[in-house]
């Protein structure tokens, strides 16, 4: 393998003191600061920091520099990873009882992240990819999440959001799918059709913690042509009951 020539080393070392400079120094930075407390040369500075702000580990505000959100996604979070071995277990039990994939999702913001999944072994299934980030509003995962959302959540949500149209069948009317929401709180369940995918069908339900706070949500997605009544019914009994468990701890 070739080695990293010196300028490379020299690049990445200062890439590395900037952000532990920013990071540390509890407040919004400007470039001349940190020039001076690293003696970094302003055009090469000015070209990290660019990079950096681009990717989104640095955060700009006029010449002041702050920790990005970006940097969220270095952080190894235990908690997650905890959760995503607490759910596995009850993704495996829905899967072998359905014979169709069963999946964990956690709120990232105005989108969500599979940690945990367990795909049907049938030759026709459907494959979540963990750690890919989705939209709530085409999936029923999203939409349980969705709807535990508090009126100004919703609005900021609708106001910050492009509910993209991925088929024929995605809900991307506000109203509407204000409604539905509505609807899927009454029930504590949510079903879409084709709205991501086309030819599945999704059964979502929102886990919540004994406090009241969102855990995440667990779903399951069922191709079209084996969907049946007796099978979403029963898709739908094991989910509550996973989620009602993994709620209580």
């Amino acid at each position: 393998m070739q080695k990293p020539d010196g300028a490379s080393v020299k690049s990445a070392t200062r890439t590395l003191d900037i952000l532990e400079f920013v990071i540390g120094h509890g407040r919004p930075v400007s470039a001349a600061e940190i020039a001076a407390a690293l003696t970094i040369p302003i055009s090469s500075l000015s070209y990290l920091l660019g990079t950096l702000v681009e990717r989104g580990y640095l955060a700009r505000n006029g010449r002041l520099h702050s920790p990005g959100p970006a940097l969220a996604r270095l952080q190894i979070a235990e908690s997650a990873a905890m959760l995503s071995e607490r759910v596995a277990a009850r993704l495996r039990s829905i899967s072998s009882q359905l014979n169709e994939t069963a999946a964990f999702f956690v709120r990232h913001g105005y989108e969500m992240e599979a940690i945990a999944s367990e795909v049907s072994a049938q030759p026709l299934r459907y494959n979540v990819e963990v750690g890919r980030l989705l939209p709530l509003h085409a999936f029923s995962a999203g939409k349980a999440i969705l709807a535990t959302f508090t009126e100004d959540e919703l609005d900021d949500y609708f106001a910050n959001t492009d509910l993209t149209g991925y088929t024929a069948s995605t809900v991307i009317d506000e109203g509407k799918l204000r409604e539905e929401l509505l609807r899927i709180g009454r029930r504590g369940l949510a079903r879409t059709g084709e709205e991501y995918t086309p030819g599945i069908i999704g059964l979502g339900r929102s886990v919540i913690a004994a406090d009241g706070t969102l855990i995440g949500a667990i779903s399951v997605a069922i191709p079209v042509a084996r969907a049946t009544p007796q099978l979403e019914d029963r898709a739908a009994m094991l989910i509550i009951r996973a989620a009602d468990m993994l709620g209580a701890g």
